[in-house]
């Protein structure tokens, strides 16, 4: 049956509960897509490999003042923090190509939350995130990496990285229900990312740079929670900027999960 014949039935209005198990059973959509096509995995695997082995070996030496396992001990946790920021690009991308299909048609016609297709494909992400930073972690592990702390502290780290990027990722939802193509999701999203990331301290200490870079570095994101797996894994403060990272989470949630509804709305006809 074509798009153009499905009849849209009217929005299910369902409970919290319901409405997480509709979001839910479409995410086992979006991991039957991965493991069918795991090529999708590329980008998530490489990008943390490629800046991980760049700035240990090319730029360790002169940033981390010689001393390049102090400096593999600060970067590591930032680059995970680096790498589910970046994987969060790829979600828009993908729910804009389903835009362009009518696989939205599909889902009106369906007896299930309108938020579960959004949730849903937010919740398959999850793979997307786990495999990059499995890849990562063994990788720094090989170089010398050694989490100073508690295997504990490193179960607790992963998962509230994981929600951080989830978070996060509701930017790039919006993103892909509102614009025209996957390109330029793609290129909005790194426009958005990549001055976030290296305007933090994943690289360099914020104590490095110029007096307006420090101060916004101080508060970004992404600098706090770097920091938060710092203190986790290396051992350090975590109450404060686990306090900044969380009231950014929240603060991202709140607009741009109903953006995003409003605009998947406004596509889905």
């Amino acid at each position: 049956m074509s798009a153009s014949t499905i009849t849209p039935q009217a929005p299910l209005r369902v409970g919290p509960l319901q409405a997480a198990r509709h979001g839910l059973a479409l995410a086992g959509r979006g991991i039957t897509k991965i493991r069918k096509t795991p090529v999708q995995l590329v980008d998530v695997i490489l990008t943390p490999v490629v800046f991980l082995l760049m700035f240990v070996y090319l730029f360790g030496g002169a940033i981390g003042g010689g001393d390049l396992d102090a400096y593999l001990q600060t970067i590591v946790p930032g680059i995970m923090v680096m790498t589910v920021f970046q994987a969060s690009i790829g979600i828009g991308v993908s729910l804009n190509t389903d835009a362009s299909t009518g696989v939205f048609d599909r889902f009106r016609s369906m007896p299930i939350a309108r938020s579960a297709p959004l949730v849903g494909a937010v919740l398959a992400d999850l793979i997307r995130y786990l495999v990059s930073l499995a890849v990562l972690l063994a990788l720094a592990t090989v170089m010398g990496y050694r989490v100073e702390t508690t295997p504990l502290a490193l179960l607790v780290a992963v998962p509230l990285l994981v929600a951080f990027g989830l978070s996060f990722s509701w930017i790039s939802v919006f993103l892909g229900m509102l614009v025209k193509t996957p390109g330029s999701v793609q290129g909005i999203m790194t426009i958005l990312v990549l001055p976030l990331t290296f305007a933090s301290n994943v690289f360099v200490p914020s104590q490095t740079m110029p007096g307006w870079l420090q101060t916004w570095s101080e508060v970004n994101p992404v600098s706090l929670m770097s920091e938060t797996l710092r203190g986790l894994m290396n051992g350090g403060a975590v109450a404060g900027p686990l306090l900044g990272s969380l009231l950014w989470m929240a603060g991202v949630v709140a607009v741009f999960f109903p953006l995003a509804m409003r605009a998947y709305r406004r596509n889905a006809g």
